[in-house]
């Protein structure tokens, strides 16, 4: 099962790179904050602090997870090729 589908790079998911230090993915309903946090550690070797879910009227989950202040989302988020 993959857990982590794709990142989303929306006005609003690029605000929160810059303002909260966060990046925003589209994860596996089924998948958990711990597996979700646990993958994105071992993906891009960074530091995880919180990883917080919601399921949309569509029934697609997102995750919004902040790294911590030593890596910055803006430099994950180039080498993905969002920005």
């Amino acid at each position: 099962m993959k857990i982590v589908k794709y990142p989303l790079s929306t006005e609003k998911s690029i605000r929160m790179m810059e303002s909260e230090n966060k990046l925003t993915f589209i994860v596996d309903k089924k998948a958990t904050k711990a597996e979700i946090k646990k993958e994105i550690e071992e993906t891009f070797k960074v530091r995880v602090e919180k990883v917080n879910t919601t399921i949309t009227h569509q029934g697609i989950k997102k995750a919004f997870v902040r790294l911590s202040m030593d890596t910055p989302a803006i430099d994950i988020a180039t080498q993905l090729g969002l920005i």
